[in-house]
């Protein structure tokens, strides 16, 4: 991206983080040294391939009474979720955990909130056949699109062997990969312009980090890179109704050392993401720090401190489309 002189005067390299300066006027930024990273760029990936995944993502013929398309969850107007604390199913029924963005997943090292797919084609796989989600089978899903004369024109020019299982995983996996949400105000403050941010949310992230949050939210995605027991300074279930997804990964490990563990979420479009956590007990941003604060990292921050953290949370809203989320 280009990059105009700062405005800034007589500041020295120390105080702005990343300014060259040329006695007193700063002539060139360059990108924070920062632990955390910008957004990567959108990768090339064979146009044909993406579009056949976009139309794909918006087809309800993936699911078993045509009813629900990934479109309908992973709605990417509003966040790449949506606003319920549990999406329905294909009966209409409520899923058992909170829906999950599609921006950026491809970032993530696993996919679900417990990590149980390791690719986006796995998580693909077991959406189409959840009994709880889609509810069909891959032979219905592929008998469906080969019977449309455009799927069968779309696939024969991607892949060779035409409408397949295997291929319609590969174009909804090739689409979401595209879907990357660059540009937020905090992706331009690493680039080099430390003035699109202002001090309240330069302090917020600064407190990001003396807190500790950036131990788990971390890396390119701020999180979605590593597993984490959800009350690690105390019981966040205790006094709660019990729900089996609330053990985790240990669903998936039958590890006693994985009860209550995820898959730490990406914090990157979290303003609008809401509600919060695998059981979205947490319906707004400051009520989620608050949660964290307490289970997590078992501090006692100042009210003016949380305030920032959370002005600091609202700069990771990214665009899509060239549009602000």
């Amino acid at each position: 991206m280009s990059r105009t002189p700062s405005r800034s005067l007589c500041l020295s390299p120390q105080a702005l983080g990343l300014v060259i300066t040329l006695g007193c006027t700063a002539v060139m930024a360059a990108p924070l040294n920062e632990p955390l990273k910008p957004l990567p760029p959108e990768p090339a990936l064979d146009r044909a391939t993406v579009e056949l995944g976009r139309q794909l993502f918006n087809e309800k013929r993936l699911s078993v009474n045509g009813s629900l398309s990934c479109a309908s969850c992973h709605q990417l107007a509003t966040g790449g979720a949506d606003n319920k604390p549990f999406s329905l199913g294909f009966d209409g029924k409520p899923v058992r955990v909170n829906t999950p963005t599609v921006f950026n997943a491809s970032l993530n090292f696993k996919q679900f909130w417990d990590g149980r797919a390791t690719t986006l084609e796995a998580q693909i796989e077991q959406v189409v056949i959840s009994p709880a989600e889609m509810g069909s089978d891959w032979k219905t899903v592929i008998d469906n699109l080969a019977a449309m004369p455009q799927y069968q024109a779309a696939f024969t020019q991607v892949y060779p062997d035409g409408v397949t299982a295997a291929n319609v995983k590969n174009a909804l996996a090739t689409y979401e990969r595209t879907l990357l949400t660059p540009n937020s105000r905090f992706d331009q403050y690493l680039l080099g312009n430390t003035e699109i941010l202002t001090l309240e949310e330069k302090y917020g992230y600064q407190r990001f980090k003396e807190y500790g949050c950036i131990a788990c939210h971390q890396g390119v995605n701020i999180g979605g890179n590593m597993f984490q027991k959800f009350g690690v300074m105390g019981d966040y279930f205790k006094g709660r109704e019990p729900a089996e997804t609330d053990l985790g990964r240990y669903l998936v490990t039958k590890d006693e050392e994985d009860r209550n563990v995820f898959k730490v979420p990406s914090l990157r479009n979290v303003a609008v993401t809401a509600p919060y956590f695998h059981n979205a007990s947490a319906k707004t941003l400051e009520e989620a720090v608050d949660v964290m604060f307490t289970f997590q990292l078992g501090r006692i921050p100042s009210q003016e401190d949380k305030d920032r953290i959370v002005k600091f949370l609202k700069t990771l809203t990214g665009e899509w489309a060239g549009k602000p989320l």
